[in-house]
């Protein structure tokens, strides 16, 4: 059975709102490599290998919002979705001090393989659901590790990614920052984006409203913490709509 890079949830639904998680998975497709990446099923299971719990929350406050859902289907540490195709960080050798013997040795064809295999597919997914309307907004959902290996321990509940365009990010982040009991990042833990990243690409681009939103994925690492988040998350999102007018 050919494996499916990625799948959409409430394709049908109405809503301007297009939900993605580009990090979904920690999946390693039969084909690469024997299905094995060759690190430890624990290195497997945290978040170099996928964003831990963010599949939840995007899957809930896509219901929530009554909108379409993209996940993808493989681990990033196979091919990042969220990187340019040119990005030297696309495969990764080296993340948060675990080698993956897997890519160690991956030449131009297996890079390629990979592309046309898992990440262009899940790209074109992507396009499809954006241009099925006009006034479309993206929200990409991630989550972050409470702490990298021999850094300081990251304090934000909650980030918001943007780059120039900041049309529903900053009334977002006007909103959470009047939520008292959060520490709200700007741009933390992670710099607005990357040339070629899914937001750039799908979002800025063509000039479509977007924000990325980051949980910290302890907060959100069972399915009920993830339902609790999206009940949180979805009303700030259609009153930042709202109040930016879009």
């Amino acid at each position: 059975m050919q494996h499916q890079p990625f799948f959409v949830e409430g394709a049908e639904r109405p809503a301007r709102w297009l939900i993605t998680c580009d990090h979904a998975s920690n999946t390693v497709p039969p084909w690469v490599n024997g299905g094995t990446l060759g690190i430890a099923p624990a290195d497997m299971a945290r978040h170099i290998a996928y964003d831990v719990g963010a599949a939840d929350l995007a899957r809930a406050l896509a219901a929530r919002l009554d909108a379409p859902f993209l996940r993808s289907d493989f681990s990033r540490l196979v091919i990042d979705p969220n990187r340019g195709e040119d990005d030297p960080t696309l495969v990764m050798k080296l993340y948060d001090g675990t080698i993956i013997p897997a890519n160690r040795h991956v030449g131009p064809n297996e890079r390629e393989d990979r592309l046309n295999r898992l990440y262009r597919p899940y790209h074109a997914a992507l396009e499809r659901l954006a241009g099925r309307r006009p006034d479309t907004v993206i929200v990409a959902i991630h989550s972050f590790t409470p702490c990298l290996r021999g850094r300081p321990p990251r304090p934000w509940h909650v980030g918001i990614l943007f780059a120039d365009d900041v049309r529903l990010a900053r009334p977002l982040l006007d909103l959470l920052h009047a939520e008292t009991d959060l520490c709200v990042g700007e741009n933390e833990p992670y710099l607005g984006h990357l040339p070629g990243d899914s937001i750039d690409r799908h979002a800025l681009a063509p000039g479509r409203p977007n924000v990325l939103i980051e949980l910290r994925n302890d907060l959100i690492a069972s399915p009920g913490d993830a339902e609790a988040w999206a009940a949180r998350l979805a009303p700030l999102l259609e009153a930042a709509l709202t109040k930016a007018n879009l």
